[in-house]
């Protein structure tokens, strides 16, 4: 595979060229950094308003550069000097991080654990107030 100079465009199209050019896929970064496939893709496309904002989006484009075998520190310097504005520190971490992999249900054991203990303690009150 031949490997071709990194563009002179935006941002995210030189982290996409790099990216693409060592043969990572987006899934591979998502699964390797728990940062979600549409953060990269906006990051890709230039779109901040989609990133969680100030060190959260750093720490994004850190490690997604680790992930894509260029330098980090550097990555994130050139992140900056595109992104000065404020938008880029608003936001909140909890948007666009991968949490697919969670099961948010309860276990139905707990829960009657729970149910039990209420029961029993309920009763005792009882019983004890007569």
């Amino acid at each position: 595979m031949a490997v071709t100079k990194a563009p002179e465009g935006d941002f995210g199209s030189r982290m996409r060229h790099a990216r693409e050019q060592r043969g990572v896929s987006l899934r591979q970064i998502a699964e390797a950094t728990k940062i979600g496939i549409s953060a990269l893709e906006a990051l890709e496309r230039n779109d901040i308003s989609r990133l969680p904002g100030g060190i959260f989006s750093r720490a994004f484009v850190r490690s997604y550069a680790a992930e894509i075998g260029v330098d980090p520190e550097q990555t994130v310097r050139e992140f900056l000097a595109q992104f000065p504005q404020d938008s880029v520190t608003a936001g909140s971490p909890h948007v666009l991080i991968d949490d697919s992999s969670h099961d948010r249900r309860l276990d139905p054991r707990a829960v009657m654990i729970v149910a039990t203990l209420v029961l029993v303690a309920a009763a005792i009150i009882f019983w004890s107030l007569k």
